[in-house]
């Protein structure tokens, strides 16, 4: 073999070397491109999972709130059909009681019979009053379509207009809610003059 041989050999296993280390630079580069797209991939799902687990907590605790308020509504309000059925009986108290006003002149019994009523409604309300039972009669005060039913309005030169004049039926709150709402009678404001809509 000659010395040229020996040279060309030489620089095929140089080159030879040279080609398998370039390959191996390029195998690491793409396997660490390939880990770098996969690590991408994967701190994305991380984040996507996190943002996941925020929003199951948020409304777990929306619920448990949701819950509470339900429960403690149940509470404040459980009794609400009960005292819907006991109002009339304390309507008709009240009427038994109206019923004998001025009828001092009718006898003792009649005056017994008042005040045994009269007892008997104080008792009944204070017993509903225990469980944050309120009446509204609101004579006098301004019309609330909230807490009032108008029946009528009439004409009342003494008092305010859109005030309550009278109460034909008085209304009652549990809790600050409307179990009944009052049936009024509303003052009419005073006519304004007519406008002549044919000019």
């Amino acid at each position: 073999m000659s010395a040229d041989d020996k040279r060309n050999e030489q620089v095929d296993e140089r080159n030879e070397a040279a080609e398998a280390a370039a390959e191996q630079v390029g195998g690491a580069e793409a396997a660490a491109s390939d880990e770098g797209s996969e690590l991408d991939v994967l701190s994305a799902k991380l984040q996507e999972y996190q943002d996941q687990a925020l929003r199951a907590q948020a409304e777990m605790q929306n619920v448990r709130r949701r819950a509470e308020i339900d429960v403690e509504k149940a509470h404040k309000f459980a009794v609400e059909k009960f005292v819907k059925e006991l109002l009339p009986v304390a309507d008709s108290l009240e009427k038994a009681v109206e019923s004998t006003e001025g009828q001092e002149e009718a006898g003792e019994l009649v005056a017994s019979i008042r005040e045994g009523v009269e007892m008997t409604l104080n008792l009944f309300m204070s017993s509903i009053k225990k469980f944050n039972v309120e009446q509204l009669n609101p004579v006098g005060e301004p019309f609330d379509p909230n807490q009032h039913e108008a029946m009528s309005m009439v004409p009342a030169p003494d008092a305010e207009p859109n005030s309550v004049v009278a109460v034909v039926q008085k209304g009652y709150l549990l809790n600050g809610r409307v179990v009944r709402p009052a049936m009024v009678v509303v003052a009419k404001a005073e006519s304004a003059p007519k406008i002549d809509e044919q000019a």
